[in-house]
């Protein structure tokens, strides 16, 4: 499929505004809030779906806090996040309700995704407020976040929610033109890539890692959300939230910013939580044997293929299945804890429940629950 056909088909689309677009010296970009409102608008009114998932929470709490500089202390920036997020969430209903639009405040951490069950419920959620035509405002929680259950940045909770809600395309709004051969902030000579098929190391070397004042993320969380997406079969661009009317554009077809092309088919909602949403807890190493089996016939991973194991989970746990050659492959549920695993590999599998005394599945990983995101 062509890139313009990705946008002018589109029924339901994800935009991520960042921070660098949403906030100038003085605390929040109302014009160019009111602007992407509007477009948003005229999106939905055309019969389209769209949620967006928006920084600036921190820009608005330094304003109305009188800081200068984003502190260093979590607690504090938490605090700020708390005080913000009220009042982007209050001009995000200011400026839809020029287009008679409603608004629903969205805040998540990883916990809310990781959890299978939550995880849906945030789905129904989500379907029930684009059913009644109000525009989710989605955002990492950041006034509860630490570091074992925060997402990290906007930019892979976009691509999260992306899968989440199977939509088609991701749009993430900056403020470059996209992704550029260097740094166009730094480098006079700088070219823009108009398009990339295949995200290689390449490609990471020319994103930049330099992040805007009140955003955690920079081109290289960008290209993390590429990977994600693209590898579930869905496409994404990065292009400038500033540029006038850049919806209406983008959603015309136009080629502006960078467009991401999609890999292969399009990845099951359940398999994409797996690979894409959960945390791996560990890691489990296979033989040869088991890589063609699982990557060639679309097996499960037997004891027998399993030559190591990393990390101490629990049944149940993600973690992330390792080739000979050191490649992850993907990441699946296992069906046994880290030190059960640690005494059956190896094992054929009529030999387990001699070892652990029970035998409640053949399978360390069924196919089910293995999804696999490495392609050659």
């Amino acid at each position: 499929m062509k890139r313009e056909s990705h946008f002018t088909s589109a029924k339901r689309l994800v935009v991520k505004v960042g921070s660098n677009v949403l906030t100038k010296a003085q605390g929040l970009n109302l014009p160019v809030m009111y602007a992407l409102s509007g477009q948003i608008s005229e999106l939905m009114d055309g019969g389209r779906e769209v949620i967006l998932v928006s920084s600036g929470a921190m820009a608005s709490g330094m304003t109305k806090i009188g800081l200068t500089r984003r502190p260093d202390e979590i607690p504090k920036r938490q605090a700020i996040s708390a005080v913000g997020q009220a009042g982007l969430i209050r001009e995000y209903e200011k400026a839809f309700h020029v287009y008679g639009r409603k608004v629903a405040q969205i805040l998540l951490t990883s916990e809310d995704l990781d959890d299978r069950q939550r995880y849906l419920n945030g789905r129904n959620t989500l379907n029930t407020l684009i059913d009644w035509q109000v525009v989710p405002v989605i955002n990492e929680n950041d006034t509860v976040m630490v570091e074992e259950i925060k997402v990290g940045d906007n930019d892979n909770l976009a691509a999260m929610i992306t899968l989440l809600m199977d939509a088609d395309p991701l749009i993430l709004l900056t403020d470059i033109d996209g992704l550029f051969t260097r740094d166009p902030r730094v480098h006079a000579d700088a070219r823009l890539i108009p398009e990339i098929a295949v995200l290689d190391s390449e490609v990471e070397k020319m994103a930049s890692d330099i992040p805007g004042p009140l955003g955690r993320g920079g081109m290289s969380s960008k290209i993390q959300a590429a990977r994600k997406v693209t590898a579930a079969g869905v496409p994404m661009v990065i292009a400038n939230g500033s540029s006038p009317d850049i919806l209406r554009t983008l959603m015309l077809g136009d080629t502006v910013g960078t467009f991401f092309v999609p890999r292969g088919e399009r990845l099951a909602s359940r398999k994409s939580w797996i690979a894409y949403t959960l945390k791996p807890k560990g890691a489990i190493q296979i033989d040869a044997g088991a890589a063609d089996a699982i990557m060639g016939n679309g097996k499960s991973l037997l004891p027998s293929g399993i030559v190591a194991v990393e990390g101490d989970f629990r049944k149940g746990a993600p973690v992330t299945l390792k080739i000979p050659a050191g490649v992850d492959i993907g990441t699946g549920l296992v069906n046994y804890s880290a030190a059960d695993i640690q005494k059956i590999k190896g094992l054929k599998t009529d030999a387990v429940e001699q070892c652990l005394g029970e035998k409640p599945y053949d399978e360390v990983i069924h196919r089910d629950n293995l999804a696999l995101t490495y392609k050659e």
